[in-house]
Order: C-alpha cells, then structure tokens, then sequence
C-alpha cells in the first residue's frame, strides 16, 4: 500500500471517528478560533492540573483535514506536561511549514506525521493548523491565570 493512501486513511479515521470530542463542562479555559478563509471553526477546552494537560476536549465544523487534526492533536497532548506539549505542538507547525520537505518526527507527533503532505498545500495549511492555534491560545491564557 501506498504510504500517502495510507495516510489518507489515517486522516479521514479520525474524521470519522474523532478522539475527545465534545466540549467537557469542566475547564480552565475555553478559546474559540475560525478559519477566516473556509469557515472551518473550533471551540477547545482545556484544564490544566500541576502543570499536565488533564483534560483537553473540542468541537467544531469544517472540512475533514481539520476536524482530524483537531482529533489527533488532542490525543496527542492529553496527560502531557506543558513542555512536552509544547515540543509536540512546535514540531506540528513546522512539519506544517515545511511545504512538504519534512515527513515529520514520527516518534513525537504519532500519526499527525499523516498530515506531511498537507504541507505542500498552501491553503489546505490554516487547515490544519486550526485546532492546534486555538491550544496555543488557550496554554497562553492558561498560563497567564
């Protein structure tokens, strides 16, 4: 099988079965973040309990590449603490921003390295970047509490 099939698989798995999503009641803070250029929006909420993202729970509408983001960066980050989500998230973006020339730290970013060549896209980037923005907002507004 074809890695970038299987890749595709991976992605629209996640669409279909999405991982922490719906909105827990509980939260430290809730950020909210729209894709001005497709409509595509998330709403995230995060609690943070001696520095470990305890809990991190989504909802949102949009295209399949960022509702599957949003599902496998939020399986990524749950029970990490801030400075390994942090390496998690900055190692996204910049697999995002590679413009396909970077496959990605397997090792980090688990099944996320799905999204390699989403890079080559440049629209489809905001994409999927969305969800994994709104949880930097949120660890900021977090932090800053």
């Amino acid at each position: 099988m074809d890695l970038s099939n299987l890749y595709q698989e991976v992605i629209l798995d996640h669409y279909k079965h999405p991982e922490h999503k719906g909105l827990s009641l509980e939260k430290d803070v809730q950020v909210h973040h729209i894709n001005p250029s497709c409509g595509d929006e998330i709403t995230i909420n995060l609690t943070m309990r001696d520095g470990v993202v305890s809990d991190l729970t989504w909802d949102g509408v949009g295209c399949s590449i960022s509702m599957a983001s949003a599902s496998m960066m939020t399986g990524l980050l749950h029970g990490k603490n801030a400075a390994e989500a942090t390496v998690i998230v900055e190692s996204f973006v910049d697999l995002m921003h590679s413009k396909g020339t970077s496959q990605g730290d397997e090792n980090v970013l688990e099944d996320a390295v799905a999204f390699a060549g989403v890079s080559q896209y440049p629209a489809r980037i905001k994409c999927a970047l969305l969800g994994w923005m709104a949880y930097k907002d949120a660890a900021i507004q977090v932090h800053g509490k």
